[in-house]
């Protein structure tokens, strides 16, 4: 009896020991992750009603609370693993006006610390999210993780994009820049009907389906493009895209709001997240302009310009290291042996010719289109060419210094 008891005490003391052990390592272990309180959907929709209402808020004709009643939010989660999701998100507005239009975002969120960490693209944080995702693909990464840029800021406007139709075609700027909803600013937006009614991607980029009948393609150098209103269109969710890429017909498609009258493609420039003037920048080896109101205005091509109303031609991509003749009236410009008037004459190159820029240097001083510099430029054949006749979409060097 005596050994009975006293086995029965060391099988106890180990068990209790055995206890002891699991419990300090259960205590050791990484503690459970806070329970997430809300759903992706309505982080997503919160933060998308943020944007939407301090958008709101800037439109003369229109209050935040108006905004806020015309307008339904639809977040559609396309993807989800753990405690990661991705998809879009739109506001969704009235189909009675023709100049409000449907805003949204592309989102990744990650649960964290009880919430959802919510970012849309374009935005630093959606960078930083997408390079650890695992439900980012390479090819989104490839764009999606590059610093958001602030070119424009920096007085950099090359875009490398085409017109959103065939290269070579000639269709009809409907409406010159106006906003993405209509009258309110940036006028980030154009119309364009005709041809053979395919809208094409204007650069090479990845696509998501936004709602029917409306297309964004994020591209590189922070920009993205939105296409609305079209028919047939492709549905896609994060497809690398090419440049001439088909993504639907022009159509009056209102699915998310807004109207259409007369088929026609609605074409939005974005950078870093938000919506941006086109003015200045260079699509289709046009620089694009300001009217004195909303749906004026229109774009130059060399000294050619045209206004709502008119045809333009799409010319393809304008290359960073290049630029577009611009005469300044003139029919050609002198190409010289070296930077300045003093240099022999080498030719001419006519109005409106693309030319490919090797580097630069200062030389004698002259006025064109857009003011005075004594900015020259080399070109690829050698020869030299006053920055005041050419369009680069830059202030300055574009390829360095000679």
């Amino acid at each position: 009896m005596v050994h009975t008891r006293r086995w029965a005490g060391i099988a106890t003391a180990l068990l209790a020991t055995e206890l002891l052990v699991a419990g300090t390592a259960a205590h050791a272990a990484a503690p459970t992750p806070d329970p997430v309180r809300v759903s992706v959907e309505d982080a997503v929709a919160d933060k998308l009603r943020g944007h939407t209402q301090a958008t709101a808020a800037e439109h003369a004709h229109r209050s935040e609370a108006e905004h806020a009643e015309s307008t339904e939010t639809r977040v559609t989660v396309t993807r989800r693993n753990g405690r990661w999701a991705f998809g879009t998100a739109v506001a969704v507005t009235s189909h009675d006006e023709k100049d409000i239009h449907p805003t949204g975002a592309v989102f990744i969120a990650r649960a964290e610390a009880g919430t959802w960490r919510v970012n849309f693209d374009g935005e630093a944080g959606f960078s930083e999210l997408a390079a650890e995702s695992p439900l980012v693909n390479k090819q989104e990464k490839a764009v999606f993780t590059r610093t958001p840029s602030t070119m424009q800021a920096g007085g950099d406007y090359r875009t490398g994009m085409a017109l959103p139709f065939g290269v070579g075609q000639t269709w009809t700027l409907t409406s010159g820049p106006h906003g993405w909803g209509g009258y309110e600013a940036p006028y980030s937006s154009i119309d364009l009907a005709g041809g053979d009614q395919i809208v094409r991607a204007a650069r090479a980029g990845t696509a998501y389906t936004m709602c029917t009948g409306w297309i964004r393609v994020i591209h590189d150098r922070g920009y993205s493009t939105d296409y609305y209103h079209l028919w047939s269109s492709i549905s896609v969710n994060g497809a690398a895209v090419s440049q001439g890429a088909y993504l639907g017909y022009t159509g009056t498609d209102v699915t998310c709001g807004g109207a259409a009258y007369g088929r026609h493609v609605h074409f939005g420039l974005r950078q870093n997240s938000a919506y941006v003037g086109l003015a200045g920048h260079g699509i289709g080896k046009w620089e694009f302009a300001n009217g004195a109101a909303a749906y004026q205005g229109g774009a130059r091509h060399g000294s050619a310009w045209v206004g709502a109303g008119g045809s333009i031609y799409n010319y393809g991509a304008l290359g960073f290291n290049q630029a577009v003749v611009d005469a300044n009236g003139g029919g050609a410009v002198n190409k010289r042996s070296g930077p300045g008037a003093g240099y022999a004459l080498r030719g001419s190159v006519g109005d409106g010719a693309t030319v490919t820029i090797s580097c630069s240097a200062n030389g004698t001083s002259h006025t064109g289109r857009y003011g005075t510099t004594a900015l020259w430029n080399r070109l690829s054949d050698g020869t030299w060419v006053s920055d005041a006749y050419l369009w680069t979409g830059v202030n300055g060097a574009i390829n360095g210094w000679c």
